[in-house]
């Protein structure tokens, strides 16, 4: 029997162009070779690789009764997960991002805020998630309804109940670092790129920083440093550094990051220590970055483990 996960707040549509070299000028036109639409945000796009991955994958995010919703839940229910949570809102539109990947893989974008903004867990939605065997929220900071204690809350009912909880977040702004203390003492791994640890901690080193986040009360760390790896620390006394995998030809980092939280639960889900754990995650978003948008690469959890085991992408040469 498969395992649960639940993944909680941002929830976008991501329009990818690949490769942009150029804005054209005025009405010119430059053809490319890809444009790719996906489900993406810090919880949407953890939710699509568990699901991949084999687990009973949830989303609780919200969007509006609009073109871009409707599209955005196609793409969900397309790769198993269950939408039936996902809050349907009036005051905003549905978020989207478009997003001209350069080649080498470099992303700037143009985004446009949404309903994730404003979601609000009801009654069942609540139900669901404290009784979840995995549960992840992604956006601490930028869900204005949950962040503070109604997040602590539902994630000590969860934690209490028998869930690994694991907590992500993006864009950090100066209510951030508020909306992050309050949930520590709930989350079993904060996993903040190096970047945001380093601005939300205020330290200068990786071992600082995640001394900071545990003194408030994280039981453990997993900081994601791109093409440098990871860095992982727990309350029990683990330090690792997780190299990336190589071999992997670049193309878009979009939903790496998302995709490293997504595949730590899975590996967790599936038995793993966290030093295991967080290697199937640098598997996982390994072959994000090797195609277009936030669900690129990951196939199953078999050709993972297989790509984690050899350290490298070239696994069939």
């Amino acid at each position: 029997m498969s395992k649960t996960f639940i993944s909680i707040g941002v929830t976008i549509l991501d329009i990818v162009g690949y490769p942009i070299t150029r804005i054209p000028e005025e009405q010119s036109t430059e053809v490319i070779q890809s444009i790719h639409l996906c489900a993406a945000g810090t919880a949407a796009a953890p939710a699509i690789i568990a699901s991949r991955m084999g687990m009973e994958s949830t989303l609780v995010g919200a969007i509006a009764d609009d073109d871009i919703g409707f599209l955005l839940r196609h793409k969900l229910e397309k790769e198993g997960v269950d939408t039936t949570l996902l809050e349907m809102r009036t005051d905003l539109p549905t978020a989207a991002t478009i997003l001209p990947i350069q080649p080498g893989g470099a992303r700037p974008n143009w985004h446009m805020p949404g309903a994730f903004l404003m979601l609000e867990i009801g009654a069942e939605a609540r139900q669901r998630i404290v009784n979840a065997d995995h549960v992840h929220l992604g956006g601490i900071g930028l869900l204005f309804n949950l962040d503070g204690q109604v997040a602590a809350n539902l994630l000590a009912e969860a934690r209490a109940n028998g869930a690994m909880v694991t907590g992500d977040l993006i864009a950090p702004g100066p209510q951030t670092a508020d909306a992050v203390k309050a949930v520590l003492p709930h989350l079993d791994y904060f996993m903040p790129s190096i970047d945001e640890a380093l601005e939300i901690s205020g330290e200068k080193t990786l071992a600082a920083a995640t001394g900071f986040f545990m003194q408030q009360g994280a039981r453990g760390c997993l900081i994601k440093c791109g093409g440098d790896g990871a860095y992982l620390a727990t309350s029990s006394g683990i330090k690792a550094h997780i190299p990336v995998i190589k071999g992997v030809q670049v193309v878009d980092t979009s939903g790496c990051g998302d995709a490293f939280c997504a595949g730590f639960q899975v590996g967790l889900s599936n038995g793993m220590g966290p030093e295991q754990a967080a290697r199937f995650a640098a598997a996982t978003a390994a072959q994000v970055a090797s195609g277009v948008g936030s669900d690129a690469g990951v196939v199953d959890y078999a050709t993972t483990a297989t790509i984690m085991a050899a350290g490298c992408m070239a696994t069939g040469e």
